[in-house]
Formats: C-alpha cells, sequence, structure tokens
C-alpha cells in the first residue's frame, strides 16, 4: 500500500508541476527583486534558507540512521539517497552562510517551501530507502553512470554559478549587475541550469517515477523563475546581450 501510495504522490507531483507551469505564465513570481510590497511579513534570507530546507536533510539522515531502513543495505539505494543528501547538506549548511545579504523572503514563499521540501524530502527517501530496487551491479549500468555524470556536473555548475552571483558586487555595492562568466556567456540562469541538470542526472541514475516527478517539477518550477528574471535583465540593461538564451543554451 504504502509503494503504490509513493508512486500517486510522485504523479501528484508532476500535476503541481504542470499547475505551477501554467500558473508562471499569467502571473510574476513572488521571490527576492520580484517580491510585491504587499508581502509584509518576511523572513531574513538566510535563516530562510535554511529553515525551509532543512527537512530535505533531516528526512534522509533519519532513514540512514533507522534500522527499519531494508533497502539502505544495498549499495546503488546508498549511493542515490547520497546524492540527494548532499545537494541538501549543501543548500541547507553551506549556501545560506555565504550569501552576502540577501532580500529577506516572504513568509508565504518560504512556508510554500518548507512545505515542498517535507514533501518532496519524504518521497525521495522513504521510496529509495524502503522499495526501490536494484541489482548490485547497477551502479555499472549505463542510466546509472550517465545519470551520476549529468548530477555531478549539474551541481558543479550550481554551486560555480551561484559563486559568479555573489561576487557580482563589491563590498558596499548595492545596485545589480549583468553576470558574466561561466555558462552566464550563454544563457541569463546559469543556477538553474544546473540544478535542472542535477535532478535529471538523479533521475536518469535512479530510473524511478518518483526521480523522474521530482526533475520535472524543478524544470516546471524553475523555468518560470528564469523567464522573469531574463525578462527583468531585458528591461533594466539596455547593453544585457540579446543572444543569451533564458535557461537552456542554444535552446530556450
Amino acid at each position: 500500500a504504502e509503494e503504490r501510495m509513493l508512486a500517486a504522490l510522485a504523479y501528484l507531483q508532476c500535476a503541481v508541476g504542470c499547475a505551477v507551469l501554467a500558473r508562471n505564465r499569467e502571473t510574476n513570481l513572488a521571490y527576492g527583486r520580484h517580491a510585491s510590497p504587499s508581502f509584509r511579513v518576511r523572513v531574513p534570507a538566510r535563516a530562510a534558507w535554511v529553515v525551509q530546507e532543512l527537512p530535505s536533510l533531516a528526512l534522509p539522515l533519519y532513514q540512514y540512521a533507522s534500522e527499519s531502513a531494508p533497502r539502505l543495505r544495498s549499495a546503488p539505494n546508498c549511493i542515490l539517497l547520497a546524492m540527494f543528501l548532499v545537494h541538501y547538506g549543501h543548500r541547507c549548511l553551506i549556501y545560506p552562510f555565504l550569501m552576502r545579504g540577501g532580500k529577506p523572503m516572504p513568509l508565504l514563499a518560504c512556508t510554500m517551501a518548507i512545505i515542498f521540501c517535507t514533501f518532496n524530502g519524504y518521497l525521495q527517501s522513504r521510496y529509495l530507502s524502503h522499495w526501490a530496487v536494484y541489482a548490485d551491479d547497477w551502479v555499472t549500468d549505463p542510466r546509472f553512470l550517465i545519470g551520476f555524470g549529468l548530477w555531478l556536473a549539474g551541481m558543479l555548475i550550481n554551486i560555480h554559478s551561484d559563486h559568479i552571483l555573489r561576487n557580482l558586487r563589491k563590498p558596499g555595492d548595492t545596485g545589480y549587475k549583468i553576470p558574466r562568466g561561466g555558462l552566464f556567456e550563454y544563457v541569463t540562469a546559469a543556477n538553474y541550469f544546473g540544478e535542472i541538470m542535477e535532478w535529471c542526472g538523479y533521475a536518469l541514475a535512479s530510473w524511478s517515477v518518483q526521480g523522474a516527478a521530482f526533475a520535472f517539477f524543478t524544470f516546471c518550477f524553475l523555468s518560470g523563475r528564469a523567464k522573469e528574471h531574463h525578462r527583468w535583465y531585458l528591461q533594466k540593461f539596455e547593453e544585457y546581450p540579446k543572444f543569451r538564451k533564458i535557461l537552456i543554451p542554444f535552446l530556450f
């Protein structure tokens, strides 16, 4: 019954992703520089990132510590869950403390992020620790190897792009600047491209409905953000490179 429920939750995640994609075509996104002044209750940026990402870190750690997680006796399951854990370990414990300033996050956006990270953290960690079955040699399967490579490359792109964004301003600067270097020479949202690539690799390596649902939702959510960023840069800077794509080099 739980295995069927986890599959149903994955399909629900896909449906929510479609709804998010449709909504992003109709309204602006309430976050960061795009947040409406009507959102008066806000959470400091560093605290918001730690709190909202924490469920996706704590739930896999709980499964690793649990004695009733039968599938974690298998190396492929352990590695796949570790891939999920490494990302959220960075997002929760490292990324927030590297931030320079950062605009306070609307409480509503932070709350929705907490709900998602709790939902997805449970879905991914519970599936990999209790139900996903892989052969012992799955780690040598081309799907796993290619997926792992995409995951690693995507995470490195994401981290490098965040580094570029953090260093756009010199001490004392308050204005916005055009990102330069790395994949920002080709797309507006290089950091989002890296994260989407990361979770597509994870989905391929896990070869599961649950992993694919997460990758699909990530694309739906971040593509809307990327489009908004791209529009904002074009309006803000007359010299913004017109050849840059929104999210995917040479395509979109």
